[in-house]
């Protein structure tokens, strides 16, 4: 188990890392998900031994690691910019680490070729890093990880720079490649649909420190304040700045019932909070297609401001009408090539909708699950 305790990173007067205190188990898959200056870095040199922490304690197995050299550990690490030994073949530098350790060649070879064939290299062995492609170096620099078995491993953003249809294929396979070991995997994203679809568990950054850490799921269903929504949220989450009173949220043209489900937000005290919706739990309003449930949704005017089209899906990035400037985006299915400034009206479901506090604290969370 690696335990950090109460750690803090201080450059001069720069705070890189605020009090973070985690307990991560073997086999399990961690997700350390934020934007990019966020801490994961920093982090991931503490947990690996590249970094001394200023303050607290990290600990390996009930032992306080500090002062053991990152080569004494049985750690390791790979970057989003692969690092490879440019004068050795693929199949010396994925041995390299046995062979510091002194493995017996046989044991080597076999190891080699067993996390070659993981990882698709077996037909380039006899190659120079030069001779590869973006993917095959990074993949070279994946498989010297995995050969050495190590009980810590530390992925920064591995998968950054690879090709789409490799990068789906090395999420999906990565988790049970490194599970087999029952090495502690820790994996740095700046992508919330990453860390969702690696599940595991997942902590969220924010200056440098852990506003949320659990199973991955629960996180982004559950955050616990509105730091953790807006890092666990791609697209960006939509807020607004809304008054309560009794049962009734209002902000301009916007007046909207607190759902029935959730009677205890009733019973919060009226006030100001910040409503927020998730794009795709925000429809068009085009009353000839709402159900018989959707007519009873609230609505808000808005303008179009731009779309973006993929195919599958639409961005409609939209800007409100209000007294407040407030731009928000929904996802809606298909094709919508709407007009830049033309009017529309969005309908929002009172039972998707999260409410915090004026702390950021959530006080109302959506009363059914939602889709991921």
């Amino acid at each position: 188990m690696l335990e950090l305790i109460n750690v803090s990173k201080r450059i001069g007067n720069d705070v890189h890392i605020r009090d973070v205190s985690l307990e991560l188990l073997p086999g399990s898959l961690n997700v350390l998900l934020g934007a990019t200056l966020s801490g994961k870095t920093s982090l991931m040199r503490l947990m690996a031994g590249l970094e001394s922490p200023s303050t607290g304690e990290i600990r390996f197995n009930g032992v306080n690691v500090r002062g053991i050299p990152v080569q004494k550990r049985d750690v390791a690490m790979v970057y989003q910019q692969f690092i490879n030994y440019p004068s050795l073949t693929v199949y010396e530098n994925i041995a390299s680490p046995l062979r510091v350790a002194g493995l017996d060649k046989a044991t080597i070879k076999r190891r080699v070729h067993e996390a070659a064939d993981l990882l698709r290299l077996g037909d380039y062995l006899q190659r120079l890093p030069a001779d590869l492609s973006g993917g095959q170096q990074q993949r070279t620099a994946l498989a010297r990880a995995l050969v050495k078995q190590a009980k810590l491993v530390l992925l920064d953003e591995p998968l950054a720079n690879l090709d789409y249809k490799l990068r789906e294929e090395l999420r999906r396979e990565l988790p049970a490649i490194f599970a087999k070991t029952g090495a502690i995997l820790v994996y740095a994203s700046t992508e919330p649909t990453e860390a969702l679809l690696l599940g595991g568990n997942t902590a969220t950054l924010h200056e440098g420190g852990i506003t949320q850490f659990g199973p991955a799921i629960k996180v982004f269903q559950r955050p616990v304040d509105l730091q953790t929504a807006r890092i666990f949220s791609d697209p960006p989450l939509n807020t607004l700045p809304v008054s309560k009173q009794g049962a009734e949220l209002r902000c301009d043209d916007l007046v909207m019932m607190l759902p029935p489900q959730a009677a205890h937000a009733a019973h919060l005290p009226d006030g100001h909070y910040t409503l927020a919706i998730r794009p795709w739990h925000l429809l068009l309003d085009v009353p000839q297609q709402m159900t018989q449930k959707q007519t009873t949704y609230a609505r808000m005017n808005a303008h179009v401001e731009v779309t973006e089209i993929t195919g599958s899906e639409t961005y409609v990035h939209v800007r409100l009408q209000g007294a407040q400037t407030q731009r928000w985006v929904a996802l809606v299915h298909g094709v919508k090539d709407l007009p830049a400034e033309s009017p529309l009206r969005l309908a929002i479901d009172p039972a998707q909708i999260y409410l915090f506090d004026s702390q950021g604290k959530r006080c109302l969370a959506p009363t059914q699950r939602e889709d991921v």
